[in-house]
């Protein structure tokens, strides 16, 4: 018979690669006690390596991405903003000149 698909909590998990990260156990005991593969225990002890950097990032360094995103949108929304209103005044001169538009490539 086929074990139901358990769904752990990041909690759990975090728990669980704490435990093996500090070595006081070995994984295989970690994973016994727990229930799950000793695969498993490896791979999120790698994982909790991999991104434990990240918690002492510091949180201006998105804020100030974000801004530098937010600026160039909006440098580029005035661009685009000032080209439609050339556009529009060079198509009026255009018909004033008798210049026929459906001609252009």
């Amino acid at each position: 018979m086929k074990r139901k698909r358990r769904h752990l909590t990041a909690e759990f998990k975090a728990r669980v690669a704490t435990e093996a990260l500090k070595g006081e156990k070995s994984i295989q005991q970690i994973a016994q006690e727990n229930d799950i593969a000793p695969a498993q225990v490896s791979t999120w002890k790698k994982d909790l390596e991999d991104h434990v950097a990240s918690i002492f990032e510091r949180k201006n360094a998105v804020d100030q991405s974000t801004e530098k995103q937010e600026r160039r949108t909006s440098h580029l929304e005035r661009k685009i903003g000032q080209l439609l209103i050339e556009k529009e005044f060079l198509e009026k001169k255009c018909e004033q000149l008798g210049i026929d538009l459906s001609e252009r490539p």
